[in-house]
This record gives structure tokens, C-alpha cells and sequence, in this order.
């Protein structure tokens, strides 16, 4: 290795958004600190790796230690490479990772991952693992350099934590009590950025739509939604994911009156059975539920709702699941992301009785899939002869190369392939197209794009794109592939809501 020659990173997550959010900042911080970003697929050949994890996800460990062991080996012949675990199984499992693996460097947690570069060089002074976990936030991530993975998007996070206790959940333990940012910090982040190029920002929280109970105000978050409106040049704003007990009338008016926030809702129902759903300590009911999803689809008639479904909770009966089966079918979900439960030590469900069989949970989940997906393509077959205008996508349509289409996604977010026009058209441009076929999970604009608008967002990547190749173009991303469909952006933060 040359002494000289900038120190390479690699950066694998896994997770939610809030690890997606996190890994941004840690690619930040490392740039700061004079890194550089490891080529595309360099698969462990750098002098950092850093693992961003998930404690949700079912055996999130084995995962990991599974991935440490295949870097000992890369580790113990090249010279001064270091090993970094942070993320919520970081928080979690502490001591645990260097006892299990001892050629890691650093272990640091959910709330100090601006102590990233100083522990990598305290490790590399001393010579010893440093482990540092934070039992409370030290600053909030979004007040930390950045290094994003779009030029034309950005999650903006305006809170960190949970208040809520559900039962099959472990984040609020790793993340701690909700914690609001100040709407004057957002709304300056929102603004530098749309003045970096950013068209389209995404409100990131674990519960967002409870912000304001940190800093007192119950309408803080529809507030927030109007604020962002006034933003000349953002043109579009989405949020993730909210709780239905936070869901107020206040948020649906704010949704429909301003322009700028997208007709698309991601609302966590978990489960469609009231006795499942207070075995959760989830502080709403099957007619709550299905009352907000009616108030929204009334203010804003195109909306897109999506939701998570768990299946096979603990004691859920055949007539339990069964009510979840008439709560999809009543609220016709646009896509649903699944789960079978599976247990997380360390909470409460974990140690329920009347453990469902893996048999059972596994033919229910295939019933609710097969419903779900005879929804969504439903649903989809009623965009068919819209005009929609898309905003151009980056590396959505794994097929586009061999159809030669483009893809973007639509207001309500659903994911367009359209016929790609002769003239140029980048991420982050505005394409006006006819929808012209319907699949469960993505719609074809066969014929020619109407319009196309160039944009300070197609600026903002061509850009990016035409800086020398030598610097660093982002954080790698190993997110998971987790239930069905394949999660869209908006998948719930954490699976905690």
C-alpha cells in the first residue's frame, strides 16, 4: 500500500432508512477525514470497511459475524486495513463483536457516529479494539457532514428515536426517546439543499409524524408540511413512515393543501386484528385504521397507500389473520411489504406464548401475498391511460439497458418504465408520459414522452457525474432484500412503525 496515497472506504448497509441516512453521514465523515470512496464492488479490498447493521432483521448476527469472518482473512495480509461495526446491532451487542471477532477495530453506536474517524485512529495509534457506545445522542446526524447518494434526492431526518413500547420491536431500546429537531434546522437543511440542485426531499423519522411532542407542539409536523411548500425550487416532498396513532386531521389537510407534498402515504398496519394489535401495544384498532385511510383517499383521491404487515404473531389465530386478509381488501393497498414474524431477543414478544408454527406463518404469508399482489396489480391497471409526469430515476429499471427505456417515478411514487426520447434526458429531469400497461409492481409508458423538462436536479447530477473520477461518488449500499414486493423508498423506518 502506498503510505501517501489516500486511505479507501467501504461502507455496507443494511437496514432502514435511518441506517441508509446514518451511512451518508459516515461516508461524510470519512471524506472529511481524507478518505476516499473504494471502487464500485470492491467487496472488502479497502483500508476501511465499515458495517452499518440492523438489529430488526431476522438473523441480522449471523449476517454480520458471517461477513467478519470472511474479512479476517483479507484483513490478516493487508497491513493496517481496519474493521468498523456501528448501527443498531452495534448498540445491542457491544463487547460482544470484538469477543466474537476480535480483529475488528471499532464498535460504535446508534448515538455517536460522528466518533467514527477519531476511533479509527485511536485504534490505529493504540493498537486495541476501541469500543464507544453512547447511551444518548451526542449530536443529531443531520448536523454532520454528508456524502449523499443522490444528487437529485435527499432524506432530511427531523427526528431520531421512539416513544412507543411495541412489543415486537427492539429499536426504541437501541435508539432511544424521541428527540426533535428545532423546524428552523430542518427547514435551513431543506433549503441548502434545494440550492445544491435537490428537487425532492424525503421527512425521515423512526415515528414521524410524532414530531413536535419532543418540543411541545401537536401540530408541529403539518406545520412542517406547509413550511416546505413555501420552499421555492423543492418540488417534491414525501415522509416516513408514520404511526396511526399520531395520524391527525391537521396532517391530512396539510397533505392535500400543499402542493408540493406528494398523493402518497406509507401507513404500517402491522396487523388487521384488534386482539393482535393490543398484544403489539399498538394504540390503535382495526376502525382507526381503516377511518384514516378513508379521510385520506377523500382529500386526496389519487393517493398511493402502502402499508407493512407482520404475519404470524404470537397467539394470532386463523380468525386474527383473517381480519388482517378483510383490513387489505378494504383499504386496497397499492403495495404491502411483508413479514413473518420471526423472534427478536430482548423484546417482549420474544418471550409470548403460543409461538405460531413455521408451517402455518409460511401458508398464511403466501395467502396474503397472492391477495396483495391480485390488489396491487388491480390498483395499477387503473393508472393505464393517465398522463403522469415522472421524475427521472437512477438506476431503478434493472432492464432499461436491454429495452432501452428509462424509469422514474410518478407523484403518488409508483414506478414508471418509459420509452427513452431521443432527447437527453438525466436523473433528476421531469418527463411528461402516457401510461399504457400495468404489471403488479411497475407501469410501461410504451409510447413517446410527451414532454421533457430539464431541471436544476438534472443539473445537480450531471454535475456530480462530470467531477474528475478520482473523487468519491457515494456511499455503497447493501441493503437487503426483506418480504414482497421489493421495498419501495418509502418502506417503514426501522420496522418499528
Amino acid at each position: 500500500m502506498d503510505v501517501h496515497a489516500p486511505k479507501s472506504y467501504e461502507i455496507r448497509t443494511y437496514g432502514c432508512q435511518m441506517n441508509v441516512h446514518d451511512s451518508e453521514r459516515l461516508a461524510g465523515l470519512l471524506e472529511e477525514a481524507g478518505y476516499v470512496r473504494a471502487p464500485e464492488g470492491a467487496d472488502g479490498d479497502a483500508d476501511v470497511v465499515v458495517f452499518n447493521t440492523c438489529a430488526v432483521r431476522e438473523n441480522a448476527d449471523n449476517r454480520l459475524y458471517g461477513n467478519l469472518g470472511r474479512l479476517a482473512p483479507k484483513k490478516a495480509v493487508r497491513p493496517g486495513m481496519q474493521i468498523a461495526v456501528g448501527g443498531c446491532l452495534a448498540q445491542k451487542d457491544r463487547d460482544t463483536i470484538v469477543k466474537k471477532a476480535p480483529w475488528v477495530d471499532v464498535v460504535f453506536g446508534t448515538h455517536n457516529i460522528g466518533k467514527l474517524p477519531v476511533l479509527l485512529e485511536r485504534a490505529r495509534v493504540q493498537q486495541e479494539a476501541q469500543v464507544e457506545i453512547a447511551e444518548s445522542l451526542e449530536a443529531f446526524p443531520s448536523t454532520l457532514p454528508t456524502r449523499r447518494e443522490s444528487a437529485y434526492a435527499a432524506w432530511v431526518s427531523i427526528s431520531v428515536g421512539c416513544n412507543n413500547t411495541c412489543t415486537f420491536c427492539i429499536v426504541p431500546a437501541l435508539r432511544g426517546k424521541e428527540k426533535d429537531r428545532r423546524p428552523g434546522d430542518i427547514l435551513a437543511e431543506v433549503e441548502a439543499l434545494v440550492a445544491e440542485g435537490v428537487s425532492e426531499i424525503t421527512l425521515l423519522g423512526q415515528n414521524v409524524n410524532a414530531y413536535g411532542s419532543d418540543i411541545g407542539d401537536r401540530e408541529a409536523f403539518s406545520k412542517l408540511l406547509r413550511a416546505c411548500g413555501k420552499i421555492d425550487g423543492l418540488e417534491r416532498v414525501r415522509f416516513t413512515s408514520p404511526h396511526p396513532r399520531d395520524f391527525t386531521d391537521d396532517v391530512i389537510a396539510a397533505m392535500a393543501e400543499t402542493p408540493n407534498v406528494m398523493p402518497q402515504l406509507h401507513m404500517p398496519l402491522q396487523s388487521g386484528s384488534d386482539a393482535v394489535l393490543k398484544a403489539m401495544r399498538r394504540s390503535y384498532r382495526q376502525e382507526r385504521y381503516l377511518g384514516i385511510i378513508e379521510k385520506v383517499r377523500a382529500a386526496i383521491p389519487h393517493a398511493a397507500i402502502t402499508t407493512d404487515i407482520i404475519v404470524g404473531f404470537p397467539g394470532e389465530s386463523e380468525e386474527d389473520f383473517e381480519q388482517t386478509l378483510h383490513v387489505v381488501r378494504e383499504a386496497r393497498f397499492a403495495q404491502a411489504f411483508t413479514f413473518q414474524y420471526s423472534k427478536r431477543p430482548g423484546t417482549p414478544a420474544a418471550e409470548m406464548e403460543n409461538q405460531i408454527p413455521k408451517e402455518v406463518v409460511q401458508a398464511r404469508y403466501e395467502r396474503l401475498v397472492a391477495l396483495q399482489e391480485e390488489i396491487s396489480w388491480e390498483e395499477n391497471k387503473k393508472q393505464v391511460g393517465r398522463t403522469l409526469e415522472l421524475m427521472v430515476a437512477e438506476g431503478e429499471g434493472r432492464k432499461d439497458g436491454a429495452t432501452h427505456r428509462l424509469s422514474g417515478r410518478a407523484p403518488d411514487n409508483r414506478l414508471v418504465h418509459f420509452t427513452k426520447p431521443e432527447q437527453e434526458v438525466r436523473p433528476g429531469d421531469v418527463v411528461t408520459v402516457e401510461v399504457t400497461y400495468a404489471a403488479p409492481h411497475h407501469l410501461l409508458a410504451e409510447g413517446p414522452v410527451l414532454d421533457v423538462r430539464r431541471t436544476r436536479a438534472g443539473d445537480a447530477w450531471a454535475k456530480r457525474n462530470a467531477a474528475p473520477a478520482a473523487e468519491p461518488a457515494g456511499v455503497m449500499l447493501g441493503l437487503p432484500k426483506v418480504g414482497v414486493p421489493a421495498p419501495l423508498p418509502v418502506a417503514s423506518a426501522c420496522g418499528c412503525d
